[in-house]
Protein backbone atom coordinates (compact mmCIF):
# COMPACT_ATOMS: atom_id res chain seq x y z
CA UNK A 1 0.00 0.00 0.00
CA UNK A 2 1.37 3.41 -1.01
CA UNK A 3 -0.11 6.57 0.53
CA UNK A 4 0.32 10.34 0.46
CA UNK A 5 -0.37 12.35 3.62
CA UNK A 6 -1.35 15.96 2.87
CA UNK A 7 -1.95 18.85 5.26
CA UNK A 8 -0.48 22.14 6.40
CA UNK A 9 2.40 22.04 8.90
CA UNK A 10 1.09 21.54 12.42
CA UNK A 11 -2.07 19.63 11.51
CA UNK A 12 -0.86 16.54 13.38
CA UNK A 13 0.36 14.58 10.38
CA UNK A 14 3.39 13.25 12.28
CA UNK A 15 1.28 11.69 15.03
CA UNK A 16 -1.14 10.22 12.51
CA UNK A 17 1.69 8.93 10.32
CA UNK A 18 3.22 7.10 13.29
CA UNK A 19 -0.11 5.45 14.04
CA UNK A 20 -0.61 4.43 10.42
CA UNK A 21 2.94 3.03 10.25
CA UNK A 22 2.44 0.91 13.37
CA UNK A 23 -0.93 -0.39 12.16
CA UNK A 24 0.06 -1.19 8.57
CA UNK A 25 3.83 -1.79 8.64
CA UNK A 26 4.51 0.52 5.70
CA UNK A 27 7.48 2.91 5.75
CA UNK A 28 6.91 6.50 6.87
CA UNK A 29 8.86 8.74 4.50
CA UNK A 30 8.93 12.29 5.85
CA UNK A 31 10.64 14.85 3.64
CA UNK A 32 11.13 17.02 6.72
CA UNK A 33 13.11 14.20 8.33
CA UNK A 34 15.03 13.68 5.08
CA UNK A 35 15.97 17.36 4.99
CA UNK A 36 17.07 17.39 8.63
CA UNK A 37 19.08 14.17 8.25
CA UNK A 38 20.90 15.57 5.22
CA UNK A 39 21.52 18.84 7.04
CA UNK A 40 22.85 17.04 10.13
CA UNK A 41 25.14 14.88 7.98
CA UNK A 42 26.34 17.92 6.06
CA UNK A 43 25.55 16.53 2.63
CA UNK A 44 25.64 18.93 -0.34
CA UNK A 45 21.86 18.62 -0.71
CA UNK A 46 21.41 19.25 2.99
CA UNK A 47 23.52 22.40 2.99
CA UNK A 48 21.51 23.81 0.10
CA UNK A 49 18.18 22.90 1.68
CA UNK A 50 19.06 24.37 5.08
CA UNK A 51 18.70 28.00 4.03
CA UNK A 52 15.25 27.47 2.54
CA UNK A 53 13.95 25.62 5.63
CA UNK A 54 15.25 28.25 8.07
CA UNK A 55 13.23 30.91 6.22
CA UNK A 56 10.09 28.76 6.09
CA UNK A 57 10.29 28.51 2.30
CA UNK A 58 9.66 25.42 0.20
CA UNK A 59 12.82 23.56 -0.77
CA UNK A 60 13.17 23.57 -4.60
CA UNK A 61 11.73 20.55 -6.40
CA UNK A 62 15.09 19.37 -7.72
CA UNK A 63 16.52 19.00 -4.20
CA UNK A 64 13.42 17.38 -2.75
CA UNK A 65 13.02 14.85 -5.56
CA UNK A 66 16.71 13.85 -5.44
CA UNK A 67 16.45 13.06 -1.72
CA UNK A 68 13.10 11.29 -2.10
CA UNK A 69 14.11 9.01 -4.96
CA UNK A 70 17.10 7.78 -2.97
CA UNK A 71 14.88 7.13 0.08
CA UNK A 72 12.23 5.16 -1.83
CA UNK A 73 14.95 2.88 -3.11
CA UNK A 74 15.69 1.60 0.39
CA UNK A 75 14.58 -1.88 1.50
CA UNK A 76 11.94 -0.79 4.01
CA UNK A 77 9.87 0.80 1.23
CA UNK A 78 9.39 -2.47 -0.65
CA UNK A 79 6.27 -3.38 1.33
CA UNK A 80 4.78 0.08 0.82
CA UNK A 81 5.35 3.67 1.87
CA UNK A 82 3.58 6.76 3.13
CA UNK A 83 4.83 10.12 1.84
CA UNK A 84 4.59 12.90 4.42
CA UNK A 85 5.48 16.39 3.17
CA UNK A 86 5.73 15.43 -0.51
CA UNK A 87 4.43 16.40 -2.97
CA UNK A 88 3.96 20.05 -1.97
CA UNK A 89 3.23 21.42 -5.45
CA UNK A 90 1.48 20.21 -8.60
CA UNK A 91 4.87 20.14 -10.35
CA UNK A 92 6.14 17.76 -7.66
CA UNK A 93 3.00 15.63 -8.03
CA UNK A 94 3.68 15.31 -11.75
CA UNK A 95 7.32 14.40 -11.08
CA UNK A 96 6.23 11.82 -8.51
CA UNK A 97 3.71 10.30 -10.91
CA UNK A 98 6.41 9.92 -13.57
CA UNK A 99 8.84 8.37 -11.08
CA UNK A 100 6.26 5.87 -9.77
CA UNK A 101 5.12 4.94 -13.28
CA UNK A 102 8.70 4.14 -14.25
CA UNK A 103 8.90 1.79 -11.24
CA UNK A 104 5.51 0.21 -11.92
CA UNK A 105 4.18 1.63 -8.62
CA UNK A 106 1.03 3.63 -7.84
CA UNK A 107 -0.54 5.71 -5.08
CA UNK A 108 -3.52 3.96 -3.48
CA UNK A 109 -4.93 6.88 -1.47
CA UNK A 110 -4.22 10.51 -0.57
CA UNK A 111 -5.16 11.49 3.01
CA UNK A 112 -5.80 15.22 3.45
CA UNK A 113 -5.62 16.32 7.11
CA UNK A 114 -7.05 19.76 7.95
CA UNK A 115 -6.93 22.11 10.95
CA UNK A 116 -7.69 25.80 11.46
CA UNK A 117 -4.73 28.15 10.89
CA UNK A 118 -5.12 29.67 14.37
CA UNK A 119 -4.85 26.22 15.96
CA UNK A 120 -1.77 25.48 13.87
CA UNK A 121 -0.11 28.72 15.01
CA UNK A 122 -0.68 27.80 18.66
CA UNK A 123 0.59 24.24 18.24
CA UNK A 124 3.76 25.03 16.31
CA UNK A 125 4.81 28.04 18.36
CA UNK A 126 4.74 25.82 21.45
CA UNK A 127 6.62 22.91 19.91
CA UNK A 128 10.13 22.05 21.11
CA UNK A 129 12.51 19.33 19.92
CA UNK A 130 15.48 17.60 21.57
CA UNK A 131 18.63 18.54 19.68
CA UNK A 132 20.20 15.15 20.53
CA UNK A 133 17.55 12.46 20.05
CA UNK A 134 14.81 14.34 18.17
CA UNK A 135 11.96 13.75 20.65
CA UNK A 136 9.18 16.32 20.28
CA UNK A 137 7.49 18.25 23.07
CA UNK A 138 4.82 20.94 23.36
CA UNK A 139 5.06 23.61 26.04
CA UNK A 140 1.30 23.53 26.65
CA UNK A 141 0.27 19.93 26.01
CA UNK A 142 3.41 17.89 26.71
CA UNK A 143 6.34 19.86 28.18
CA UNK A 144 9.58 18.19 29.33
CA UNK A 145 9.71 17.39 33.06
CA UNK A 146 12.63 19.78 33.45
CA UNK A 147 12.45 22.94 31.36
CA UNK A 148 14.86 22.79 28.43
CA UNK A 149 16.01 19.22 29.19
CA UNK A 150 14.93 16.06 27.31
CA UNK A 151 13.22 13.41 29.45
CA UNK A 152 14.82 10.59 27.44
CA UNK A 153 18.45 11.56 26.89
CA UNK A 154 19.08 14.76 28.83
CA UNK A 155 19.78 16.71 25.66
CA UNK A 156 18.86 20.34 25.09
CA UNK A 157 15.20 20.90 24.18
CA UNK A 158 15.03 23.75 21.70
CA UNK A 159 12.70 25.58 19.36
CA UNK A 160 13.41 24.80 15.72
CA UNK A 161 13.99 27.86 13.50
CA UNK A 162 11.00 26.86 11.35
CA UNK A 163 8.68 26.94 14.42
CA UNK A 164 9.17 30.62 15.18
CA UNK A 165 6.00 32.73 14.72
CA UNK A 166 7.23 34.69 11.68
CA UNK A 167 8.43 31.49 10.02
CA UNK A 168 5.16 29.68 10.75
CA UNK A 169 3.29 32.49 8.97
CA UNK A 170 5.55 32.06 5.93
CA UNK A 171 5.06 28.29 5.96
CA UNK A 172 1.28 28.59 6.06
CA UNK A 173 1.33 31.20 3.29
CA UNK A 174 3.48 28.92 1.13
CA UNK A 175 1.14 26.01 1.85
CA UNK A 176 -2.02 27.85 0.88
CA UNK A 177 -0.47 29.28 -2.28
CA UNK A 178 1.36 26.22 -3.59
CA UNK A 179 0.09 23.08 -1.88
CA UNK A 180 -3.68 23.53 -1.65
CA UNK A 181 -4.00 22.99 -5.45
CA UNK A 182 -3.03 19.36 -4.73
CA UNK A 183 -6.46 18.88 -3.18
CA UNK A 184 -8.00 19.50 -6.60
CA UNK A 185 -5.22 17.53 -8.33
CA UNK A 186 -5.81 14.32 -6.38
CA UNK A 187 -9.53 14.91 -5.95
CA UNK A 188 -9.88 14.88 -9.71
CA UNK A 189 -8.16 11.50 -9.81
CA UNK A 190 -10.49 9.96 -7.25
CA UNK A 191 -7.70 9.44 -4.69
CA UNK A 192 -8.42 12.16 -2.11
CA UNK A 193 -9.95 11.49 1.32
CA UNK A 194 -10.41 14.39 3.79
CA UNK A 195 -10.01 14.24 7.58
CA UNK A 196 -10.67 17.20 9.91
CA UNK A 197 -8.28 16.74 12.84
CA UNK A 198 -10.11 19.18 15.12
CA UNK A 199 -11.74 16.07 16.63
CA UNK A 200 -8.33 14.86 17.85
CA UNK A 201 -5.66 12.56 16.46
CA UNK A 202 -6.94 9.41 18.20
CA UNK A 203 -10.36 9.54 16.53
CA UNK A 204 -8.90 10.76 13.22
CA UNK A 205 -6.49 7.81 13.17
CA UNK A 206 -9.35 5.35 13.68
CA UNK A 207 -11.24 6.93 10.78
CA UNK A 208 -8.16 6.63 8.57
CA UNK A 209 -7.55 3.00 9.49
CA UNK A 210 -11.18 2.14 8.71
CA UNK A 211 -10.72 3.69 5.28
CA UNK A 212 -7.46 1.81 4.62
CA UNK A 213 -9.01 -1.50 5.68
CA UNK A 214 -11.52 -1.09 2.86
CA UNK A 215 -9.01 -0.33 0.10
Amino acid sequence: MNLILLGAPGTGKGTLADGIRKATGIAHVSTGDLFRANIKEGTPLGKEAEGYMARGELVPDSLTIAMLEARLGQDDCRAGFMLDGFPRTVAQADALAAFLAAKGWRIDAVLNVTLADATIQDRLSGRRVCASCGRSYNLQAMPPKVEGVCDDCGGAVEQRPDDRPETIANRLRAYHEKTRPLVDYYGGRGLLHGFDNEIGSKETLQRILRLLAGL
